[in-house]
């Protein structure tokens, strides 16, 4: 990570960025729900299958960033953290996709009550997540390590369970396709 000293106006500018992108991107997913493009000859309905299996490769790598950072190794956690951040917006770029190109999928399974649940709080938090997770890697970019391990006391879980789910939800949704 990056530990030249930042100027207080750099430091609030970083700041200000990540408000932002943690309001535009959730309202920005939203209102994309609203566009429907068809692409002429253009079939993405494979893509659900691909995001959730970005979705468990980012909790595996998380997984494998806290078995790194445990054993001091550092450097390694750090690449891992920056492949599970990639795939967090590989995942986003993905979903945006299928979901202005696709119409929504309605559950048809008898656990409703337990998919919706899982749904739900796999969407609330990953509206959460997405500060959580930037405002982690700023610390640590930053040099800022004590402030880096208590938001990752809330950033990791959060992010470990969305990602879950968000393979949990695919498993449970998927027969209806």
């Amino acid at each position: 990570m990056q530990t030249k000293e930042k100027t207080p106006a750099q430091i609030k500018s970083f700041k200000k960025i990540i408000v932002a992108l943690s309001i535009i991107i959730p309202l920005a997913v939203a209102l994309l729900f609203e566009i429907k493009i068809q692409p002429e000859g253009m079939d993405f309905s494979f893509l659900p299958g691909v995001y959730a299996t970005i979705n468990g490769i980012t909790a595996v790598l998380l997984i494998a960033a806290l078995v790194a950072v445990k054993g001091k190794k550092f450097k390694l956690h750090e690449k891992l953290m920056k492949t599970a951040i990639g795939c967090s917006l590989l995942f986003l770029v993905l979903y945006i996709v299928y979901h202005i190109t696709s119409d929504s999928t309605a559950y048809e399974g008898d656990s409703a009550m337990i998919y919706y649940f899982i749904l739900i709080t796999h969407i609330v938090l990953s509206i959460g997540v997405v500060p959580l997770v930037l405002f982690t890697y700023f610390y640590a970019w930053q040099g800022d390590f004590e402030k880096h391990k208590k938001w990752t006391r809330f950033s990791y879980p959060i992010w470990l369970y969305v990602a879950v789910t968000g393979v949990i939800v695919y498993v449970m949704i998927s027969p209806y396709y």
